[in-house]
C-alpha cells in the first residue's frame, strides 16, 4: 500500500502547532488519525487509550467513526503489545470483528504507544483489502504516528484519559446533588407559582392534580437531601456514587421520559421494546441522565429526538438521536470534560457539566456512555449497563 508522504509531513506539521494550542488537546490527537488515515490511504483509523480498566476509543475517523467512545475490555488488551501487529480482523473475537466485517473491514494494522511495559495506547488502520506483504512503507508510516502520539501525550499531561476522578468523590457528589436538585425545585416553584396566581380560575380536579404533582416532587427533593446530609454525615460519597442494584430498565426509561418537563417530553419519539432484560445500575440516577441526554439533543437540534433501547448478551442500552448539523468527531470525547463548551454549547447556553456528570456517574455503575455522528447525519448518545440476569462485569470496559 502506498504511503503519501506530502500528507504524513503536512499532517504532522498541523499536529505540531495544534498542540501548542492549550484549547486544541484532543483535537491534535483526532488530527494525528486523520494524518495516518490519509497517508495510508486506509478506509478508516483509530486511536486507543489504555487505562487499567481497559480501552477507550478516543479519536476515530473514516469508516471508523462509529466507534468513537467505544470501550476495550479488558481482556481484549493483550498484556505484552508488540510494537507493531497486522492480520485479518476475522481472528479478533466476535464482539470486535462483528460490527469491522460488517462495514466491510477486512485488515488491519496496529501499533503500540508507549513502551511495552506500559503503553499508553494503539494506533490502528483498517483496510478492505486482504492483502499478504505489509509494506515496510507502511508499517514505518504506522510507527512514526504512534510515536508522534506517544510524544503528544507526554507533553501535553491533560491528555492522560484517567478514569480515577480529578476530585474528590465528594465534590463530585456535591455537583451531581446540585444538578439533580434543580429539577424538583423548578417543579415545585412553577406549581407553587400557578396555585397561588389562579387559584380562583382552577376547577378542583385541577388544583387535586397540582397538589399531587407537589407532593411527588417534594417527596423527591426530601429523599435527595436525606442522601445528601448521609453523605455529609459520614457515609461515602463513593457508596452513593456507585450504588447499583438490578432494576427494570424499561419501567425506569418510562418513568424518566414521563418526568421530562412538557416541552421536551413532547419531542420525544419514543421507540422502546415491549421487554428488555434487568439491567445492573441505580433508576434513581435515569431521570437526571435522560433529562441532560435529551436536553443537550434539543439544544443541538430541533424536535423530535429519538429514543429506542435495546439489549445483547452482556448489556442493555438506551439512545438519544437527534438530526443536527452533527457532532464533529474531535469533540466526541471533548464533550465529556469538565466545563468543555464547544461553540454551539455556547451559542445555546450551555454550561459545560452535564455530560461529564453523565460519564461519570454512568462508569461509577460500570457502565458506560458515548456520542458519536449518528448514520444519515446528527448525533447519537448511547448509555449501557450492564445485565443483571448475567455474570456481572464491568463495561465501562465493555466490548467494543
Amino acid at each position: 500500500m502506498h504511503v503519501d508522504y506530502r500528507r504524513l509531513v503536512d499532517g504532522l506539521n498541523i499536529t505540531a502547532d495544534m498542540a501548542a494550542d492549550p484549547e486544541q488537546g484532543l483535537p491534535a490527537v483526532s488530527q494525528l488519525v486523520d494524518t495516518l488515515a490519509v497517508a495510508t490511504q486506509a478506509a478508516g483509523a483509530t486511536f486507543t487509550a489504555y487505562d487499567a480498566n481497559g480501552g477507550r476509543v478516543v479519536a476515530a475517523t473514516g469508516a471508523m467513526e462509529w466507534a468513537l467512545g467505544q470501550p476495550i475490555a479488558p481482556e481484549h488488551v493483550v498484556p505484552e503489545i508488540p510494537r507493531v501487529w497486522s492480520g485479518r480482523v476475522e481472528v479478533l473475537p466476535a464482539s470486535l470483528a462483528e460490527p469491522l466485517l460488517s462495514r466491510g473491514l477486512l485488515r488491519m494494522l496496529g501499533a503500540r504507544v508507549g513502551p511495552a511495559a506500559e503503553p499508553i495506547g494503539a494506533m490502528h488502520v483498517y483496510y478492505a483489502q486482504r492483502w499478504g506483504e505489509i509494506s515496510q512503507d507502511l508499517v514505518g508510516a504506522v510507527i512514526l504516528v504512534a510515536n508522534c502520539m506517544n510524544r503528544l501525550y507526554h507533553e501535553r499531561k491533560d491528555l492522560v484519559l484517567d478514569r480515577s476522578p480529578v476530585e474528590d468523590d465528594r465534590d463530585l457528589f456535591l455537583a451531581a446533588a446540585g444538578h439533580e436538585l434543580r429539577t424538583p425545585v423548578t417543579v415545585i416553584k412553577g406549581y407553587a407559582g400557578t396555585l397561588a396566581d389562579r387559584w380562583e380560575a382552577l376547577d378542583d380536579h385541577e388544583r387535586r392534580g397540582a397538589a399531587q404533582v407537589l407532593t411527588q416532587r417534594a417527596d423527591e427533593l426530601a429523599r435527595l437531601v436525606d442522601r445528601l446530609l448521609a453523605a455529609a454525615g459520614g457515609r461515602s460519597a463513593q457508596q452513593w456514587l456507585t450504588r447499583s442494584v438490578p432494576f427494570d430498565l424499561l419501567e425506569a426509561l418510562h418513568h424518566a421520559v414521563a418526568d421530562l418537563p412538557v416541552s421536551p417530553r413532547e419531542s420525544v419519539k419514543l421507540e422502546l421494546p415491549p421487554t428488555l432484560p434487568p439491567a445492573y445500575g441505580d433508576p434513581a440516577a435515569l431521570s437526571m441522565i435522560v433529562a441532560e441526554l435529551v436536553g443537550n439533543a434539543l439544544r443541538h437540534a430541533e424536535p423530535p429526538v429519538d429514543f429506542d433501547a435495546g439489549s445483547d448478551e452482556r448489556s442493555v442500552f438506551f439512545r438519544v438521536g437527534d438530526r443536527g448539523p452533527g457532532i464533529d468527531p474531535r469533540h466526541a470525547e471533548r464533550a465529556f470534560e469538565r466545563f468543555w463548551q464547544g461553540n454551539r454549547a455556547v451559542e445555546n447556553g450551555g454550561v459545560g457539566l452535564g455530560l461529564y456528570l453523565v460519564r461519570r456517574i454512568i462508569e461509577r455503575q460500570n457502565g458506560w456512555v458515548s456520542l458519536r455522528p449518528r448514520d444519515g447525519g446528527g448525533t447519537v448518545a448511547e448509555v449501557r449497563l450492564p445485565r443483571a440476569d448475567v455474570p456481572h462485569r464491568s463495561m465501562a470496559a465493555g466490548e467494543a
